[in-house]
C-alpha cells in the first residue's frame, strides 16, 4: 500500500515507522534536521516493543510523492489549516485521508479544503515523541488507530487500509460511530492536557490529589455536556470510561500538550480546552472548568506564538 505520512513527529514517525517495518511503500514528509537526519540514516525508532530503524522516503515536497492510497495527516492540530491544501497533490480519486489530531475539528478543517470526498474520520492512542533528529520514543499507549467514514458507512478503502495497519501489528478498528468515538477521546485527552499543564504535574499526581482528580472528572463531564447538546451519542458511562483510563496512564505520563506548554512550544490549547469553551458557547453549555484551564494558559500561548 502506497501511504504518506504528513507531519513525522511522535505520532507520524511511529505508526508510520511500523508500516514502513511490514513492508508497506511509506513516504515520509517532514523538514529541517529531522528530514536530513532520516533520509541519511533512516528513521528509528525506540520502543516499549523493541527497537528498530527503517530506511525511509522522506521530503518537504509532498508534490513530489504524487497520490497515495492514503495519507495519515499527524501534524498538531492547529497545523491542520496550514498544510490542508499540500495535500492535495497526495490525493487520487480512492485516497482515504486520515486525520489522528487530538481534538474533533481536524476532519471537518480537511473537507473545507479538499472537499469531502477523500476524507475520513479517525484517532489514535498512542504515547510517543521526537528524542531527536531522526529518532522516535515509543513510550506506551494503546498503538490503537480508529477509522471510518464521516457518516459512518462501510468502505472498501477504510477497510483496506484498517487492515493494512493491522497487519503491521497496530491495534485498528472501524467504530461504528466515529464521531461519538472522537468525542469520547477528546473528554480524556482535554482533561488530562488541560489540568496537567496549569498545575505542571504528571497524572500520577494529578489523578491522586482530590481537588485535581475533581479537576479532572469536572472537565470530562463539561466536555460530554457539550458532546451530547451537539447531538454527539456518548454513552453514560463516557466519563467513568475516561476516569478509568487516566488511572491506567503510566504515572509519570504527561499528555503532548502539556509537553509542548511546559516547554514554550505552540500548544494545541486553541484545538483542545478552548475549543471546548468555543463550541459551549454555541450550544448554551457552561464549561467552567476549561475557562479557568484556557484562561490560564492563554497568555503564554500568545506569547510563544508571538
Amino acid at each position: 500500500m502506497k501511504i504518506a505520512v504528513y507531519g513525522t513527529g511522535g505520532v507520524g514517525g511511529y505508526f508510520g515507522g511500523r508500516l514502513a517495518r511490514a513492508g508497506e511503500d511509506v513516504t515520509f514528509i517532514a523538514r529541517g534536521a529531522h528530514l536530513e537526519a532520516i533520509r541519511a540514516n533512516g528513521l528509528r525508532v525506540g520502543s516499549v516493543h523493541g527497537d528498530f530503524t527503517v530506511e525511509a522516503k522522506a521530503t518537504d515536497t509532498p508534490a513530489d510523492v504524487g497520490p497515495v492510497d492514503a495519507v495519515l495527516v499527524t501534524v498538531k492540530a492547529w497545523q491542520v489549516p496550514e498544510i490542508a491544501p499540500a495535500i492535495g497533490t497526495l490525493v487520487g480519486p480512492d485516497t482515504c485521508v486520515v486525520p489522528l489530531q487530538n481534538g474533533v475539528e481536524a476532519a471537518p478543517q480537511l473537507v473545507e479544503a479538499l472537499g469531502p470526498e477523500n476524507v475520513v474520520g479517525g484517532l489514535c492512542r498512542v504515547v510517543a515523541l521526537i528524542e531527536g533528529p531522526g529518532h522516535i520514543r515509543h513510550n506506551g499507549g494503546d498503538d490503537y488507530v480508529g477509522l471510518a467514514e464521516l457518516d459512518n458507512h462501510p468502505s472498501e478503502r477504510v477497510e483496506r487500509v484498517r487492515a493494512t495497519l493491522e497487519v503491521a501489528g497496530l491495534k485498528a478498528e472501524t467504530p461504528p460511530d466515529i464521531h461519538a468515538a472522537l468525542w469520547a477521546k477528546f473528554l480524556f485527552i482535554c482533561a488530562w492536557g488541560g489540568v496537567g499543564a496549569v498545575t505542571r504535574s504528571p497524572v500520577g499526581i494529578t489523578r491522586s490529589m482530590p481537588l485535581t482528580r475533581a479537576m479532572l472528572e469536572g472537565a470530562m463531564t463539561e466536555t460530554c455536556n457539550v458532546a451530547r447538546a451537539r447531538g454527539i451519542t456518548l454513552p453514560d458511562t463516557a466519563v467513568a470510561t475516561g476516569m478509568a483510563a487516566i488511572d491506567r496512564q503510566p504515572e509519570g505520563g504527561e499528555a503532548s500538550m502539556q509537553r509542548d506548554i511546559q516547554d514554550g512550544r505552540p500548544s494545541e490549547l486553541e484545538s483542545q480546552n478552548g475549543a471546548v469553551v468555543r463550541l459551549g458557547r454555541e450550544v448554551g453549555v457552561p464549561t467552567p472548568t476549561h475557562d479557568f484551564i484556557y484562561g490560564s494558559l492563554l497568555l503564554q500561548e500568545l506569547r510563544v506564538r508571538s
